[in-house]
């Protein structure tokens, strides 16, 4: 993996040029090296439809506000905007999943397509694709959010996991996104296949149950998921002791609290990480656990070290939460040009 980051032999004095760094990071690479890495996303897709009007009345039927519809905006989520922003950085990105053969599936599939994303879905024809649809208001206020989800057959579920054993190894990394919709239903296995053909496994949590992540290369919870598994705590002393211990259970590389405005704290086998957060106006947080994954993976894949790539995903993560909605870091906020 690391070659990716190197200039192919032979390269123009132009392509040399132009090395780019991240912010205060030292880590040196070239824009056309991440189009090499290969990213393979398995989870939970979800599409994520916004509905945007005007508020100027109360109803007489109820204390609530009555909305009149402008317009609608579809965008991919979950697993899915991991994918899309894996593949904004440039990298080669499969996303296996499952959705229903239904108007919300097609739909994504289609945006999917616009992303520049090999999309393998499995169509489950006994499920609804999840929805996530958010009423938003004036000045860009979620007034209402509606989820529209069934689990996927098991089935399906086994047929995905044939397909993510012959996907894996032609793969440079593996990103499980785990939003608790049953697509991850088979993760230990998929853990195990990867583990054995050299892969590093991602994994963005969801639950109690962090067993069921063990081997992983790293996991990314955020505090709250990270507090309901681990345990309270009342010093930084004690948060990293209990980190210590999580990750020694799970017999995890490494462990990656995301912790919004104090930034990122990364613990490793006898080290520990504090990132401080991007100073930056918030606009909305959604989608921004889906961005650090998705970052570190493909900064992973192309030999970054660890402790850059989580300098990289933390720039990324500030970038998107000032914007609208599930967004990505474009290669052009997150990186600065030199030469």
């Amino acid at each position: 993996m690391k070659r990716a980051m190197q200039n192919d032999e032979g390269g123009t004095s132009k392509d040399k040029s132009r090395a780019i760094h991240a912010g205060n990071s030292s880590f040196i690479l070239h824009p056309s090296s991440l189009k090499r890495v290969r990213v393979l996303v398995v989870g939970d897709v979800m599409l994520d439809r916004y509905w945007y009007g005007e508020v100027s009345r109360i109803s007489p039927e109820a204390p609530v506000p009555v909305v009149k519809f402008r317009r609608s905006e579809d965008r991919p989520g979950g697993a899915a905007n991991v994918a899309r922003n894996a593949a904004a950085l440039g990298a080669r990105v499969t996303l296996l999943s499952v959705v229903g053969d239904d108007e919300p599936g097609r739909r994504l599939s289609e945006l999917l397509r616009g992303e520049k994303i090999t999309a393998r879905l499995h169509r489950d024809r006994t499920i609804d694709t999840t929805v996530k649809l958010r009423v938003i208001g004036p000045q860009r206020h979620q007034m209402l959010r509606v989820d529209f989800e069934t689990e996927p057959s098991h089935e399906i579920l086994r047929s995905k996991l044939a397909e993510y054993a012959k996907l894996v190894a032609g793969c440079d990394a593996v990103i499980l996104s785990d939003y608790g919709k049953g697509g991850l239903t088979h993760i230990a296995r998929m853990i195990s296949l990867a583990r054995r053909h050299g892969k590093p496994v991602l994994i963005d949590p969801k639950g109690d149950d962090f067993a069921r992540y063990q081997g992983a290369t790293l996991v990314t919870p955020n505090l709250n998921e990270f507090r309901d598994v681990a345990g309270a705590w009342k010093n930084e002393r004690e948060l990293t002791g209990r980190a210590q211990r999580l990750r020694r259970k799970l017999k995890i590389d490494a462990l990656l609290v995301t912790r919004g405005a104090d930034g990122m704290t990364l613990f490793e086998r006898a080290r520990r990480l504090q990132v401080p957060a991007h100073a930056r106006e918030v606009s909305d947080v959604s989608g921004a656990g889906d961005t650090v994954i998705a970052t570190m993976a493909v900064m992973l894949a192309g030999g970054c070290p660890l402790d850059e790539a989580v300098r990289i995903a933390n720039r990324a993560a500030g970038i998107v939460v000032g914007k609208f909605g599930t967004a990505v870091a474009l290669p052009r906020e997150l990186f600065a040009t030199e030469g």
